[in-house]
């Protein structure tokens, strides 16, 4: 996978995470505000109200590091022995058929995964979806909906942390706790682990085993996060697509409307150019 090179305003913000600072980005929006010109607002992507009847409580807002993802993290040189064999997270998927996988992390968010399965469901193609346990918790009906429709739903984690700044109890506890809520959503555990910033560590790799789920990261990184406009997301999305690629996208952890915009965009172009869009099959030792 290649590296991006970040920019310092970036750089300093990464070295401020690995430091210990929780505040390193913006809060996420409140409402639906395009940040790209030419970009109208999503209809209908409103906050959801509390259900009645419910304990007060304050509306769940993304984790101001989930805005900024770390890159450059790889595997441990030597991963550990398990019954489900992996040396690497798998990086790329069969190419057989032209075939490619799209991602999406961090949700489900209410205000954009909606939008992102009404066009996979327009197009009939499939997605995996790594979900963070914290936001399944508010959103249990997206997770189900995934699942009628064919999806693949992995885990990402409750809260989303740095994994290689806890302890073995801490990631386990993050882990299973969001294969639970994914289970109880879903109707079945997941078979698919992703860590945050793609940060694995020997620890994750060994958890992830005991759990039964295969690591994967990803080919072409759209930097969506940064909302650098639909255009440069769909830019990068066409530029990168071949055979056996996987898509990191996000549903989530911020203003994701040039996200909904973009898979809009690239998708049938992607279909179009005879790609086949689908999910990977679990790669057994």
């Amino acid at each position: 996978m290649t590296k991006v090179q970040l920019p310092p305003r970036l750089l300093t913000r990464r070295r401020a995470l690995l430091a210990g600072v929780a505040a390193v980005g913006a809060a996420g929006t409140a409402g639906l505000v395009s940040t790209c010109a030419g970009d109208a607002p999503i209809r209908g992507a409103v906050t959801p109200a509390p259900a009645a009847g419910a304990q007060a409580r304050p509306l769940l807002k993304p984790s101001a590091y989930r805005l900024r993802p770390l890159t450059g993290f790889g595997p441990p040189e030597v991963a550990p022995r398990r019954t489900l064999v992996r040396r690497a997270p798998l990086l790329r998927v069969s190419g057989r058929g032209r075939t490619m996988v799209l991602t999406f992390d961090d949700g489900p968010d209410a205000r954009y995964t909606p939008h992102i399965l009404d066009t996979l469901r327009e197009y009939d193609v499939r997605a995996m979806f790594f979900v963070c346990g914290e936001m399944v918790a508010e959103n249990k009906d997206l997770v189900a909906r995934m699942a009628e429709e064919g999806h693949v739903v992995g885990n990402h984690t409750w809260s989303h942390p740095l994994l290689t700044g806890l302890s073995r109890a801490r990631i386990r506890k993050e882990m299973e706790r969001t294969s639970d809520i994914i289970e109880e959503s879903y109707g079945e555990r997941p078979a698919w682990f992703r860590a945050p910033y793609g940060a694995w560590n020997r620890a994750a790799f060994q958890i992830g085993a005991e759990l039964g789920m295969d690591p994967l990261a990803w080919t072409v990184d759209t930097l969506d996060w940064t909302t650098p406009g639909t255009g440069t997301i769909v830019d990068r999305v066409e530029d990168g697509a071949a055979p056996g690629v996987v898509v990191l996208s996000h549903d989530a952890g911020g203003d994701r409307t040039q996200s909904v915009h973009a898979l809009r965009a690239y998708l049938p172009q992607l279909l179009d150019s005879g790609y086949h869009l689908t999910v990977p099959e679990r790669h057994y030792a």
